[in-house]
């Protein structure tokens, strides 16, 4: 049993792309990208409008250049410009500042959510290597009262209404099963499914056990 680190990899590659992305490209893309919807788009019409007023304050500027050359009347003196659009130039600025300190927000945001996913597996395998007692077994059994113990496995069937909806469950629990990286021993008689716990590598029952089989117990119940 070893822990699978490739979907937080490739979580971490999501974040890092929308954080280069965010920051080296457009504001908010990233974001979106990320599925972060409301903060994406916020930032990104901050920056949009930003650039638009900047981009219209460059064009009055352009416009006044090209009157003057056209009137021939061009100085080494810069023309004048209106206070109110160099308040504009400014304010864009402050806008397109505004969505890229923004999207740093959500960037640093998403690398330290992938970080803790990336780590989250480790935890849980070790976890999962710590053989419990006795004692601890039969406190543990008390959260899951419908499976048996059988030496060092423990033990549930369960019955649905028809095929399709035992292999609903069985689909579900195999990919629970695969994001913890503990894998159950499987047994499907048309309506019947008999799932069995151990970890092998600790020669025994685990925490990681009782774990799972509390998630199936949840699975089983919605899908009834």
């Amino acid at each position: 049993m070893k822990p699978s680190l490739a979907p937080k990899k490739s979580r971490y590659t999501k974040a890092r792309n929308a954080t280069l992305m965010n920051l080296l490209a457009t504001p908010g893309l990233g974001s979106l990208l990320a599925g972060r919807w409301l903060a994406g788009t916020g930032q990104l019409l901050v920056f949009l409008a930003g650039f638009v007023l900047f981009c219209a304050w460059a064009l009055n500027n352009l416009t006044q250049y090209y009157h003057m050359m056209s009137a021939g009347i061009m100085s080494e003196t810069a023309p004048p410009t209106d206070i109110g659009w160099n308040r504009m130039a400014t304010f864009s600025i402050v806008l397109c500042v505004a969505g890229w300190l923004w999207s740093l927000v959500t960037s640093l945001s998403l690398l330290r959510e992938a970080a803790e996913a990336k780590v989250a597996p480790l935890i849980l395998f070790g976890a999962g290597l710590v053989r419990l007692d006795d004692d601890s077994i039969s406190v543990a059994l008390a959260t899951v009262p419908d499976w048996k113990r059988d030496g060092d496995t423990i033990a549930r069937t369960f019955e649905f209404a028809d095929f399709p909806a035992a292999m609903k469950f069985v689909n579900a629990v195999a990919a629970q099963a695969e994001a913890a990286q503990h894998h159950p021993d499987m047994d499907v008689r048309w309506n019947k499914v008999t799932l069995a716990f151990t970890t092998h590598d600790a020669g025994g029952l685990t925490e990681k056990d009782f774990a799972l089989a509390r998630q199936c117990d949840a699975v089983a119940g919605v899908i009834r």
